[in-house]
Order: C-alpha cells, then sequence, then structure tokens
C-alpha cells in the first residue's frame, strides 16, 4: 500500500464554500467578527487531518498578479461579484490557522490554484505518490488519473466525495478524461466569465463531444449539424477554441516540487492557542489540543480584603477555577487574578446583616444556584447578591426543603420588595425557580441578557461571552465544578460550598458589571423604553405561564399514536406495492434508486454530491402528479414525524409534580423580537393539515370548571405593512372590512370585487404574503404554477395599484443603507451589517431583512403588549383565569367559566389597543374543550 498521501488544498475554493455554507446561519465572535469561514475550513481540514491522515499537504491560493488567460481575453473573470466584507475581514485569520497546523501556503504570481494544483498533482504522482486535489470545482476532473483523485469535502450533510477516473467518465459521459476540456470550452462557465458557445448547455455539450469527440472535430464537422446549432458553431468557433484554452489548467507552472517541505507536522500550539481564544473557537481549540489544557497561571492579587463584618480576610486563589483557552484571550483578567470580595453567608447573623444592607439599595444584582437547566424541577442549592463591582454574597441552602424554605422566607422581604430593582442574567429562570418555593420577585427588572439582545439581535447573550467581550473578564467556567456535560455531569449540590462561593457570588457581581455596561448602551441606541416597558416586565408574564403549563390529555394522544401507527403501516405496504419490491423506505439512497432507476419516474432526476438521488419533499411534490406512490411516500414520511416529534414526543414532557407541561419561551432568539418556544416548540405543532390539528386536541383545560380560550390576530403583517407604508388603497380595504385578498385581485386584475374567482384571490394572497419577503417574479411563479411574464405582470400591476408599498420599500432601503439598521413602528432595530455590501447575494439577503423586519417586528411588539397589558388586568380584577400559550399571532387562555366573558372583553380590548393605529386591529376569539375546537 502506497504511503505517500498528497493532500492539495484549493485555498479560496474551500474558504468561499465555508463562508457561504453557513451564510443563514452565520457564526459570530461576542465582538461581531463573522468567524463562518474561518471555523468552516478549519473543520474541513481537521476532519481531513483525522480521516485521511496525508503524509505531505499544502495549502494553494492565487496571487492578485494577472494571469494569462487575463492577458488573453480581457473579459475572464471580469464579472465576479465582489468578494463579501466579511470573507475579506476572515482571510487574514485563515492564514494564521494554516501557519499554525504547520501547512505550506503555495502561491506563484501568474499562475492561478488551479495551475499550480495541476502541476504539483502531475509531479507528485511521478514521485510515486498518491494524490488528492480538495476542492468543490468541477474544473479539476481533468487532472484525474490512476493516481489523481478530486476529493470533494462533505458538505450539507453529505458525505465526502472522491472521483477517479471511472467516476469522471461517468460523470461526464465520456470516454477520455482530458474531454473534461472540452466539454468546458463547449458550455463555458458563467462564474468565470468563460463564454463557451451560444445555446450549448451541459447536456448538448456532452452529446457533441460523445459524437465528435472534441471541440476541433466538432468544429470541423460543423456541416452536419442542424438549425440553430449549426450556426452558432460555426460563427462562434473561434470563441469555443478561446473557451477551451481558457478552461484548460496549466501543468507547466515553473514551481519545484519540494517533497520535504510539504511532510504534515503536528500543530503548533503556540501560534494556534491564541488563534482559537481570539475567534472564541472552544470546541474546536479541544478536538486540536484535548480537554486538560489551561494557559491561564496567573496569580491572584494579595491584597486584602474586609468581610460583611468588617474583618480582614485574605485574598484567595480558586485553584478549581481554571479558565480554558479557548474562552478567553490569554491576557484576559479572571478570579485568580482579579481583586474581589466574595462571602459567605451561612450564619442567621450573617444572613440579617446581609438583608439589611441589601434592604438598603436601590438595586440589587441576584443568581439562584440550582440542581438543573429545569426551572420548573430544578431544587435550589443557593442564592447571591451584589449590590456592587468587585463584591458578592453567597446563601448556601440545603437539600432540606423545609429549612431552605425558611432560609428564603428571611430573604422574602428582599426579593418581593418594589422598591428595589432586580437585575439578573435570564433573570426568568431565577424568578421561575423561586416561584416554586411561594416566593414572588417583584419591582422594576433590567434582564443583561435581554439588554444585550436589544443592543445587538443577532449575537449571543450568553454570561460568558458578555463578560468576556465587554469587561475583558472571563467567568469561571461550570464545567470546573460539576464536570462536562453528558451523564457523569454532576449538579451543583455535589460540590463543596467553600468552592461554589467564588462561582455564584462571581455570577451576580459580573451581572451587576453588565448591567452598569449596557445601560448607557440601550440609551445610545434608543432601546431604554423597549427594556422598561416591553421586554423586561414581559418577563413576568412568561414567568408565569411557564409555571402554570398547560394539561395534555395523554390517551388521547396515546390512542392517536396507534392510529397514526396503523396508518404508516398501511402507506409503507402500499409504496412497496406500487413499487413492485420491498426496500428499506426510511433510506433516500435506496428510495432515490427505485423512484428514478426501478420505476424512471424523472430521467433528469438530479444527484447529491454523493452521487444518490435527491428525494427531498421539493423534488417529491413536483413528481406527486407522475404516480400514486409518491403521494404514499410523502405521506408515509408526515406521519412518521408527526408521531415521532409531537404525538409520541409531548407525553413524555409533562411534568410529574404538576401533571402539565411546560414549554420555555424564549425573547432572546429571534431577530426580529417573536417568540420562540422549546420543550416543545409550540410554533412548529402543525396547523396547515388536517392530521397535524389533531395534535391540538390533546392540549386542554385544566379540568370541567375551565374551558380553552384562543384569541387570534387577522391578518396582521398585512395591517402593520398598510400601518407603516400608509397605502391609502390596502387602509380603505381594511377599513372597510373587505377581505384584502379579494381587494388586492380585484385591483391587480381590474374587475370588481364581486368578480373575483377563487384563483384570483389565491393568486392576489400569494403576491400579498410574497412581497413581504421579497418574492421576485420567479418565486411567485414557481409558488403559483404559472409562467413567470404573468408573475411579473402581477407584480408590476400590484404595485401600481399600491404604490405606498412600493414606496416604502424603496424609502426602507434607503433608510437602513444610510443608518444601518431600521425600526419597527415602537422602535425595536434589527441592525443591517451587509446593506451596502458589493457583493449581490449578501446585499440581497440584508434588503431582503430590511423590508420584513420592521413588519415582523412590529407584530412581536404589538402581541407583547398585549400580552403584558392582559396580565395586569387578570391581575386587578383578581381573575382565576390563566395564559398559558402564544404560538405566532395567537395567545391561549385557561379561563374559568365563571369568567369567560370577563376575560374576552379584556382580551379584545388590549389585543385591539395595544398600539395606537389607523389600520383596524382585528381579533378572533374561540373557544372549547380543547387547543383545535378553540382556534
Amino acid at each position: 500500500m502506497n504511503n505517500k498521501k498528497l493532500f492539495l488544498l484549493d485555498g479560496m475554493a474551500l474558504i468561499y464554500r465555508a463562508h457561504f455554507a453557513l451564510s443563514k446561519n452565520p457564526r459570530f465572535t461576542s465582538s461581531g467578527v463573522n468567524t463562518s469561514a474561518v471555523m468552516g475550513f478549519a473543520n474541513t481540514l481537521m476532519e481531513v487531518l483525522k480521516k485521511e491522515k496525508p503524509s505531505h499537504i499544502a495549502v494553494v491560493f492565487d496571487t492578485e498578479a494577472p494571469t494569462e488567460r487575463h492577458t488573453d481575453f480581457e473579459a475572464y473573470k471580469a464579472h465576479r461579484e465582489a468578494m463579501p466584507e466579511d470573507l475579506a475581514t476572515a482571510l487574514p485569520y485563515v492564514f494564521r490557522l494554516i501557519e499554525g497546523f504547520n501547512i505550506p501556503v503555495i502561491t506563484v504570481d501568474g499562475y492561478e490554484a488551479d495551475d499550480i494544483i495541476g502541476t504539483l498533482a502531475k509531479e507528485g504522482e511521478k514521485e510515486g505518490f498518491t494524490v488528492f486535489c480538495m476542492t468543490p470545482d468541477k474544473d479539476f476532473a481533468q487532472l484525474v488519473s490512476d493516481n489523481i483523485f478530486i476529493y470533494k469535502p462533505a458538505r450539507m450533510g453529505n458525505e465526502m466525495e472522491i472521483l477517479g477516473v471511472k467516476e469522471v467518465l461517468a460523470k461526464w459521459e465520456i470516454e477520455r478524461v482530458d474531454q473534461v476540456i472540452d466539454i468546458l470550452g463547449l458550455w463555458g462557465d458563467a462564474v468565470d466569465n468563460i463564454p463557451g458557445i451560444p445555446g450549448v448547455g451541459e447536456k448538448t455539450a456532452k452529446l457533441l463531444i460523445k459524437q465528435y469527440g472534441s471541440v476541433e472535430n466538432i468544429i470541423a464537422n460543423s456541416h452536419e449539424l442542424k438549425g440553430k446549432q449549426r450556426e452558432n458553431i460555426e460563427n462562434f468557433a473561434q470563441q469555443g477554441l478561446v473557451s477551451k484554452k481558457l478552461a484548460t489548467i496549466i501543468l507547466n507552472v515553473p514551481i519545484a516540487f519540494d517533497e520535504a517541505a510539504l511532510v504534515v507536522e503536528e500543530p503548533s500550539r503556540e501560534l494556534l492557542e491564541p488563534l482559537f481564544a481570539e475567534l472564541e473557537f472552544r470546541t474546536i481549540g479541544k478536538r486540536v489540543f484535548g480537554e486538560d489544557f489551561s494557559v491561564n497561571d496567573a496569580k491572584t492579587s494579595a491584597s486584602q480584603q474586609k468581610d460583611l463584618f468588617g474583618n480582614n480576610v485574605p485574598a484567595k486563589e480558586v485553584t478549581n477555577a481554571q479558565p480554558s483557552l479557548f474562552d478567553t484571550p490569554i491576557d484576559a483578567k479572571n478570579i485568580t487574578n482579579t481583586a474581589h470580595e466574595y462571602f459567605l453567608i451561612d450564619t442567621a447573623e450573617k444572613r440579617k446583616a446581609l438583608i439589611d444592607v441589601l434592604l438598603k439599595q436601590t438595586r440589587i444584582s441576584f443568581d439562584t444556584e440550582t440542581t438543573g437547566t429545569d426551572a420548573n424541577q430544578a431544587d435550589l442549592v443557593g442564592l447571591s447578591f451584589s449590590i456592587k463591582p468587585g463584591e458578592g454574597y453567597y446563601i448556601p441552602l440545603p437539600e432540606d426543603r423545609a429549612i431552605t424554605q425558611g432560609i428564603l422566607e428571611e430573604f422574602r422581604v428582599v426579593l418581593e420588595s418594589a422598591h428595589i430593582l432586580k437585575i439578573g442574567q435570564n433573570i426568568k429562570y431565577d424568578m421561575l425557580v423561586l416561584k416554586w418555593y411561594d416566593i414572588q420577585v417583584k419591582g422594576q427588572l433590567f434582564d443583561t441578557m435581554l439588554a444585550h439582545y436589544l443592543i445587538d439581535p443577532d449575537t449571543r447573550h450568553n454570561m460568558d461571552v458578555l463578560s468576556e467581550n465587554y469587561l475583558g473578564y472571563t467567568p469561571i467556567s461550570i464545567t470546573t465544578l460539576i464536570g462536562a456535560k453528558g451523564k457523569n455531569q454532576g449538579t451543583m449540590r455535589d460540590v463543596p460550598v467553600e468552592l461554589v462561593v467564588d462561582y455564584a457570588a462571581e455570577d451576580a457581581d459580573i451581572t451587576l458589571q453588565l448591567a452598569n455596561v449596557f445601560e448607557p448602551m440601550l440609551s445610545e441606541r434608543n432601546a431604554n423604553k423597549l427594556a422598561e416597558e416591553m421586554e423586561n416586565p414581559l418577563i413576568y408574564v412568561l414567568a408565569e405561564m411557564e409555571k402554570e403549563g398547560v394539561k395534555i390529555d395523554i390517551e388521547t394522544l396515546n390512542a392517536y399514536s396507534i392510529e397514526l401507527q396503523t396508518e404508516i403501516s398501511k402507506a409503507e405496504a402500499s409504496v412497496y406495492e406500487k413499487a413492485g419490491l420491498k426496500f428499506n423506505l426510511a433510506s433516500p439512497k435506496q428510495l432515490g434508486e427505485v423512484l428514478f432507476d426501478h420505476l424512471k419516474l424523472d430521467p433528469k432526476a438530479k444527484k447529491t454530491k454523493t452521487g444518490q438521488y435527491q428525494t427531498g419533499e421539493d423534488v417529491l411534490t413536483l413528481l406527486a402528479h407522475k404516480s400514486d406512490i409518491v403521494k404514499d411516500i410523502l405521506d408515509f414520511r408526515q406521519l412518521q414525524k408527526l408521531k415521532s416529534t409531537y404525538v409520541d414526543a409531548l407525553p413524555l414532557m409533562v411534568n410529574p409534580k404538576t401533571g402539565r407541561v411546560h414549554t420555555s419561551f424564549n425573547q432572546a432568539v429571534a431577530a426580529t423580537g417573536r417568540l420562540s418556544s422549546n420543550n416543545p416548540n409550540l410554533q412548529n405543532i402543525p396547523i396547515r393539515t388536517e392530521r397535524g390539528r389533531e395534535v391540538r386536541k390533546a392540549f386542554i383545560p385544566r379540568d370541567e370548571d375551565h374551558v380553552l380560550l384562543s384569541a387570534d390576530y387577522s391578518q396582521i403583517e398585512l395591517r402593520i405593512i398598510a400601518e407603516i407604508s400608509n397605502e391609502e388603497n390596502m387602509l380603505d380595504a381594511f377599513n372597510n372590512g373587505i377581505d384584502i385578498h379579494t381587494a388586492t385581485a380585484a385591483k391587480v386584475y381590474g374587475i370588481g370585487i364581486e368578480e373575483v374567482d377563487a384563483t384570483q384571490r389565491r393568486n392576489a394572497k400569494a403576491v400579498n404574503f410574497g412581497i413581504i419577503y421579497g418574492q421576485s417574479a420567479f418565486g411567485l411563479s414557481q409558488n403559483l404554477n404559472i409562467p413567470r411574464k404573468e408573475a411579473a405582470e402581477i407584480i408590476e400591476q400590484y404595485f401600481t395599484q399600491y404604490p405606498g408599498i412600493k414606496r416604502y420599500m424603496s424609502d426602507t432601503m434607503n433608510f437602513a443603507r444610510e443608518n444601518g439598521f431600521v425600526e419597527t413602528i415602537m422602535g425595536r432595530r434589527r441592525y443591517l451589517r451587509d446593506i451596502n455590501s458589493a457583493n449581490m447575494t449578501v446585499r440581497g439577503f440584508a434588503e431582503r431583512n430590511a423590508i420584513n423586519a420592521p413588519i415582523q417586528g412590529s407584530a412581536a411588539d404589538l402581541i407583547k403588549i398585549a400580552m403584558i397589558n392582559i396580565h395586569k388586568d387578570m391581575i386587578a380584577q383578581k381573575l382565576n383565569s390563566k395564559m398559558t400559550m402564544q404560538v405566532h399571532d395567537e395567545l391561549v387562555f385557561d379561563v374559568l367559566k365563571t369568567e369567560i366573558d370577563q376575560m374576552k372583553a379584556i382580551i379584545t380590548h388590549r389585543m385591539k389597543s395595544a398600539i395606537k393605529t389607523q389600520v383596524p386591529i382585528e381579533i378572533e376569539i374561540g373557544q372549547g374543550n380543547n387547543w383545535l375546537a378553540a382556534h
């Protein structure tokens, strides 16, 4: 077996691929640096080093110097989009990464990376190497030989792919590898601006090469061709030959093959540790250097400290707190090198002294230590407080619940004081835990997580990251106390109290310091009002909803699970019968082979990078009209997902203490301001299909004296776009109670309201909602299955009839370009870092967000204000009904039957009047013995 294994990496192609692979969910450091490209490249590199174990390796790049191709053909690569700014920023980090792995970077002025790789690959082959050209670029297929392969790294869940001579010949439908160049010459390349021959695409190019063997031979025999094809070949013959030359990888680049310089070496800890620290690559760092490293050996301050009671105490070194390098820059502050006063409050006398001090404050920071992350099931282990930076107090709470309850009673006067502002990081969790001990936190709130969410909604908001970024301080990692995540991880109850003191008191201290930083930043961003009047007050509402939970009818779900399993089995049997054979229906590979090789449903079926057929829902939906088997397959998948994700999962989420499901609502996840939820994800419970709606039947009132009540905003996003665009025709329709989709259809088609048919209304509805999300004529044509020309005409007429919306879109885009953000009606900002990007793809994504964010964000603000006001009214009127769920634009209540009329009046008034608008806000209220019946 040949142990000489050379990997040549096409650097820029892999970096672009890594950057755009995460474009919908980019990775940022706490300071706002987009690390998507570096992270993706690092993961790809490490995967290859670990899995393929090359003996030799290099990364190859282009230079800025012009090449022979640019000289011969001025338009070569002339129309390439500008590099995204975030990617340009990432490049120096990638080069540092490569240097840290001790991998040579190879460039040669006047030659492209393709040429350098081609030359080195052929030279390596001569020297007895098996060579892998690692790239997603199709042009490299011309290089393969018995010892040279293309290595396409894994992507989007697909496995990596290795292409040799056999695979290239099959994929390109050719007899010789060099014919790849002929196909590329005919076909051209829009990305590199290689023109090819007009009218010749991939399929035609393959057919022509199969018949004639080369571009030159096609030109020589053009008289055998017919019509427009002959005309194009003859008229553009020279262009075809130039294109072939442009597509040919040069194999004689003036570069020596230095075998010794390419040998794989161990990575440099000295170079990579500070890089990983700067980029906050915690996981990657541990993959490279292991779990047990620490670089921070700074000493703690030896200054004398005084405790709460005036006694001198020595500063102590926290030997258990070893912040990982990948959590912080090397020179960051931490508990071992920063002066602090953290005190253990473990006697009644100390507690009384602390309470006396706390009651004199106007604002305090507090935190809880618990046995778990589920606030509805965790037990308290301790409380910590801070009233000034660098100072903190920890009160341990024993396992004996009665004793703990007694200690908490002492602190009730502080926690329930309406006059003391409470500061916390994700304070809803602490409030919810305390609710289970009958402590109701009161007073104004300041949540540092939510403050940062308003300041910078698109980045991370956890305390460690915020502390590092804004304070330059690395908090003690919880894993140093309870171990890494996994089945062997302990709880804070297992940790000696003397070790918990610093961890817990530090949390309260850091949270206080962050609040001091964020308050002026909120003012600078005009977000004080959102924090004080919306996000922080909403915490009280959500904490109450989460504690309350909602009752689940487990018997209904169990019965439905059996019913679904029967339907799943029927669908599966039907597929096998129609296919004429049995196979693993859950295997995309086997399914693709049955549909496209065995049944031949689509001769043009596309394949994934790994060579298997695409069988996603979108592909199957387009095939549904060709065979009933496709409908059975889609049914099978839908039923399985419904059964596993909801019907079987929901009973497992029932809290044994309450017999109810307690979802967790997230305020700081969606950048638009929308709430999300998890365990369960209420937003994703199906509503559009009849089977999906059945799941809602399982959500029921707590007893026979209650009923579920559902209140849903009607077409709220369309009403908001009418409001913020001040579009007169749309406002008229809403003010006159005319169905907006019918009104739009009448306008677009130039007919009377009474003449609008179902198809026209459907088309108008698609445009109404599509415009909000920046839908193009192509998108609309695909959505409605109509010609693109017709779709374009509909959109053009839409803007003619609704000029206010076109004006809104234009004005909003201009505002975003000038200011870097857009705002909701209430002033919630969405920052758009790429709105002025020179890269059209990146800029287009930001532009769509610019149009959509004020609409979605205003809808989010509207329902949040309504929730706060409804909650206040329910308390003021001493009602026993409960708000239990928020899903999209819907609120669900568990209502005492004797309070139905009161609740409907409160809900109607508060939901309609949450934000003052000229457009009428309409809601629909229903009631029933389950959620489906109420909706």
